[in-house]
């Protein structure tokens, strides 16, 4: 289990660094990370996971033969798998449903939730190209075929040029963020928690992210999971 780049943070300027709040990544490759995101300092958790042959190949054909899909339901863990099966088109999908439904499972158990928010979309372009915070306690978010969600370090960011402050300036001149490879991306397999400005005590420090840029003719296969009540 790793924070990434503690101490590369103490290096960006000073004007980058003016919030006193610090926040940090956490990642690995076990899937008891998720539980980091309880940690005050922390605001983005990566399980990287790596997603089996099958899978991937069942996506791909999926995606092929759906291109415009999108399916959002409130889904319970003891009933996710079925719901889940049913919207995907039943067996065909089978490991997808059930590493959906697993996904559902931890997020319920992890937050202590009796249901759970779902959105699963083939997407062809970036639904949210700026970067922006999310003003919600935390979501989970997993691409299944593409390229994954891009987002900056706590300590990167010029807070007051997010939204109405970039002055309708992109975000690489709005000031945003000071160079490129501020810029992290998650990868596709990658489950991530993303802390939001919701979470007791973490205004203004939610994690900035946005959707990445999509060349024609690619697809990507994304999930999320949202707090219901």
């Amino acid at each position: 289990m790793n924070a990434l780049n503690p101490a590369s943070q103490s290096n960006i300027d000073s004007c980058y660094n003016r919030d006193v709040k610090m926040r940090y990544a956490v990642e690995s490759t076990a899937p008891v990370v998720l539980s980091d995101i309880y940690d005050q300092q922390t605001n983005i958790v990566i399980w990287r996971r790596e997603l089996s042959d099958t899978l991937k190949n069942s996506v791909m054909a999926f995606v092929a033969s759906n291109p415009n899909f999108l399916t959002t339901m409130t889904v319970m863990p003891q009933s996710s798998l079925s719901s889940i099966s049913r919207a995907l088109g039943g067996v065909k999908q089978q490991e997808l449903s059930e590493n959906i439904a697993e996904l559902v499972d931890m997020f319920c158990c992890l937050f202590e939730l009796k249901r759970a928010g779902l959105r699963l979309a083939a997407i062809d372009r970036a639904m949210c190209p700026k970067f922006h915070t999310d003003k919600i306690p935390c979501r989970l978010v997993t691409t299944f075929q593409g390229i994954a969600t891009e987002w900056l370090p706590h300590q990167a960011v010029k807070r007051e040029k997010l939204g109405v402050g970039s002055k309708g300036q992109p975000d690489n001149q709005s000031g945003l963020y000071r160079q490129e490879h501020d810029i992290q991306q998650l990868k596709c397999g990658d489950v991530g928690l993303l802390k939001g400005e919701l979470w007791e005590g973490n205004e203004n420090a939610g994690l900035v992210h946005r959707s990445p840029a999509l060349l024609e003719g690619q697809r990507r296969l994304l999930l999320t999971l949202d707090f219901r009540e």
